[in-house]
């Protein structure tokens, strides 16, 4: 392909940088820097509308992935318009995720951004910037655990330990969407918070034996997938919950050591799943991504509420990391 374009090669871009690992959270001091971006032959430059904030874009910033580089400049989630590359993708709403940007190379937490051709996906028309920015991680996430582990089939019984946190719903909604019966367990009472093809059931942990309510939901069968996204706090009431060849998706840890019955494992004929993206390129991101399109152009998936309040310009990086080192429920983004 040419990579004629209506801009110079060159173009400036304004982008957060952080030089070094910070001590933690409050000692990350991104500064906003100005750099010449240019792209080659099969790459493309992106104007970024919107890029979301990920914990893991947090967490490599205070040395949690010891192959974070630095200095660069963060972001795996984004959203734009491309603005030079092969002269038949110019001016083309695109958007995309990947588990190196923002990590071992520079992500999309700036004005612009250099990227692979493959590695984009034309933006659903109906979504916003904001929108199409917060899909990233949270579903790409969902779907490759799901696809590792065998996609849910219709009729099959679908566990999300941790169903209120942004995997959990994107996994709720990717299991309702293929016809799975979906049960989500949440640490308080409280309803289930997002979108779904068909009604999720609702287990409090904090008040309720997990796996005995699961075998009473399931007329004592199980679940057939346990979409752990907690990890070692729910690990055993999830092993419990297994239905016999039932596979448990592992994507997080708190302690990272669990005691593991083997015997159980074995007589249950149980499958175990782990799921790093920060693994997969943009290429491979992007391909995912592909396959979760015809949901959200259907409207059977559905993107993450996007609050005003948690839109922050590139000037206030820090606040925005802060606000997703401590929790915020809300998808936050940046918009350049």
């Amino acid at each position: 392909m040419s990579s004629t374009s209506s801009l110079p090669r060159a173009t400036e871009a304004r982008c957060v940088r952080l030089h070094a690992k910070a001590a933690d959270y409050a000692a990350i001091t991104p500064v906003i820097e100005t750099q010449m971006l240019s792209c080659g032959d099969g790459e493309l430059l992106i104007e970024v509308k919107a890029a979301a904030v990920n914990p893991s874009d947090v967490k490599a910033a205070i040395g949690m992935m010891p192959y974070a580089v630095f200095p660069r400049t963060p972001g795996r989630d984004f959203a734009g318009v491309v603005v030079a590359g092969p002269e038949s993708l110019i001016g083309r709403e695109v958007f995309g995720s990947s588990g190196d940007l923002g990590i071992r190379r520079d992500g999309s937490h700036a004005s612009h951004l250099r990227i692979e051709l493959d590695a984009v996906v034309d933006k659903p028309a109906a979504l916003s910037w904001e929108q199409a920015a917060g899909i990233g991680v949270p579903f790409v996430t969902a779907m490759v655990g799901f696809e590792r582990a065998g996609l849910p089939q219709p009729g099959e019984v679908v566990l999300i330990m941790g169903v209120n946190g942004k995997v959990g719903q994107a996994a709720a909604q990717i299991a309702s969407w293929r016809g799975a019966r979906v049960i989500g367990v949440v640490r308080r009472a409280e309803p289930y918070a997002g979108h779904a093809s068909a009604a999720v059931e609702v287990i409090d942990a904090a008040s309720t034996d997990v796996a005995a309510k699961v075998r009473e939901l399931t007329g004592g069968q199980g679940a057939d997938i346990v979409f752990n996204t907690v990890g070692d706090p729910y690990f055993q009431a999830a092993h419990h919950s297994l239905a016999l060849r039932g596979r448990q998706i592992l994507i997080a840890a708190v302690d990272r050591i669990v005691s593991f019955n083997i015997f159980e494992f074995y007589r249950g004929q149980h499958t175990y799943v782990g799921i790093d993206t920060l693994a997969l390129s943009s290429v491979a991101t992007a391909a995912v991504l592909r396959q979760l399109v015809p949901g959200f152009a259907s409207g059977a998936l559905q993107p993450f509420p996007i609050s005003p309040a948690a839109v922050y310009p590139l000037t206030d990086a820090k606040a925005a990391y802060l606000a997703v080192a401590g929790s915020a429920r809300d998808r936050v983004i940046l918009r350049p």
